[in-house]
């Protein structure tokens, strides 16, 4: 997942995104699904104090997804009192892909789970352990020791292999794994699996998060009904490279591991990759996505499949929801901004700086100051040394021209751009004047409140 990829693999995603591609225009304005209805927000499970974002949307219903049972427990991670350990129980049969963090410095689970998803191609993983508190990163031999123990004793519980069971943690780096905590609770979670605890495990999994993070949606393959839902966490350290923070997605569909990892590494790029709240990558970050075939659906083993287009667009909603979501949740969000790049020379080029963009804390900053201090986005796009005609340049925020051909537009209103800025979600959009490509990316403003939450993280 982290390593470069075959010419195979390589093959297997161009000719997906191509089988896939009139599709994407309408992927990217999708949220939520309709015909959903959200439910009433439960009380937060994160850390004591922190308020509800002002961004934060409510969990959607997640009716059961055929072939996975879930449970959550408190471990004792935190010295609170809250739910801290989440576990899911998959159908045998279950196909499985990932994608982690390319960070240098891997955690204990993200080793796992890399080394088994290779192991066993993705096929039969029967359980997902997930912890809070403790990201057991940089922890060395006895965290990995401590890994492969948790998943040893699941294994046994449910019956199935040590390489089928998936590991996940997020918290605190540097500290090793407790996992006689988690197996103390492994009776309780046995005897608790249900198929409908969708909100209970998405506040399971909270560390600084203010509010649980879920996405459903439905397809058809053949005539067939196939859900899809997911759970994500993640408010801080958040610029994910090949993931994000920690996602779980289920679908009921029957679908090979080739094709999963080829749909997953797709729809990625322009969801959880182009996403950033502090331009901070995690050791941790990992995406799992888990096709149980519980729906009686088709299986699908072919990349490029037709049948896969109503799939692989209820799939990319669910992940650019769960995206978004992170975003709203940034530590200390007030403003939700949405980044356009147009008129690059490349695709990458258009990528690196919407991102540039969007990382930076001066523009971030006076976004929250609600400031459209303009100077600070010509700051960003120029420091990137992509192609960038000067003369060209321009600017919007939102329907306000800032800037036009290398100058202040000649119809800038102060009045009107002081009341847009007020406005909880802000577009900024430029045009480099250096070619055709474009690229989004969605991040938050910077404000004090990401001091406070960071300057006492272990406390």
């Amino acid at each position: 997942m982290n390593k470069t990829p075959s010419t195979t693999g390589q093959k297997i995603e161009q000719a997906l995104e191509k089988a896939l591609d009139p599709l994407a225009t309408a992927l990217k304005r999708a949220t939520r699904p309709s015909g959903t209805e959200a439910a009433a927000p439960s009380p937060p499970a994160g850390k004591p104090g922190l308020a509800i974002s002002p961004l934060a949307v409510p969990f959607p219903t997640i009716p059961p997804i055929g072939g996975v049972e879930m449970a959550t427990a408190r471990a004792g991670f935190y010295k609170h009192e809250r739910d801290d350990l989440v576990v899911f129980r998959f159908a045998r049969g279950t196909s499985c892909a990932g994608v982690f963090t390319r960070h240098k410095i891997g955690s204990a689970p993200v080793d796992w789970c890399k080394k088994q998803l290779a192991a066993g191609d993705g096929k039969d993983v029967r359980a997902l352990v997930i912890n809070a508190g403790c990201a057991n990163a940089f922890t060395g031999k006895a965290g990995a020791d401590a890994a492969r123990r948790t998943a040893t004793e699941v294994a046994k519980r449910f019956g199935c292999r040590q390489r089928d069971v998936m590991l996940a943690s997020t918290g605190v780096i540097g500290v090793v794994l407790d996992e006689k905590k988690i197996l103390a609770k492994l009776p309780e979670i046995e005897h608790g699996l249900v198929a409908d605890a969708w909100a209970k495990a998405g506040r399971g999994i909270m560390t600084t998060d203010t509010f649980p993070k879920g996405a459903y949606a439905e397809a058809e393959i053949e005539g067939y009904k196939v859900r899809i839902a997911g759970i994500a966490k993640g408010s801080g350290m958040i610029a994910p490279d090949m993931a994000t923070m920690l996602a779980f997605i289920v679908t009921d569909a029957d679908i090979h591991p080739s094709v999963l990892r080829a749909l997953l590494g797709l729809h990625v790029r322009t969801t959880f990759n182009s996403v950033t709240v502090d331009g901070d990558t995690s050791t941790n970050d990992t995406c799992l996505l888990f096709a149980t075939g519980a729906s009686g659906a088709p299986r699908i083993g072919r990349v490029g499949d037709r049948r896969l287009k109503s799939f692989s667009a209820a799939l990319d909603k669910v992940m650019l929801d769960l995206a978004h979501q992170l975003v709203r949740d940034g530590e200390g969000a007030t403003k939700f901004v949405k980044v356009t790049v147009d008129g690059a020379a490349s695709p990458a080029s258009a990528r690196k700086l919407a991102k540039s963009i969007a990382d930076s804390p001066l523009v971030k900053t006076a976004i929250a100051g609600q400031d459209a201090n303009w100077g600070r986005v010509v700051m960003a796009v120029g420091k990137t040394e992509e192609p960038v005609d000067r003369d060209r340049l321009a600017i919007r925020f939102g329907p306000h021209q800032a800037a036009l051909d290398g100058a202040p537009a000649p119809t800038y209103d102060e009045a009107k751009m002081t009341a847009y800025m007020k406005n909880p979600e802000i577009d900024i959009t430029v045009d480099v004047g250096a070619g055709r490509a474009s690229a989004t990316v969605w991040t938050c403003d910077l404000t004090k409140g990401y001091i406070e939450i960071n300057g006492d993280y272990r406390s």
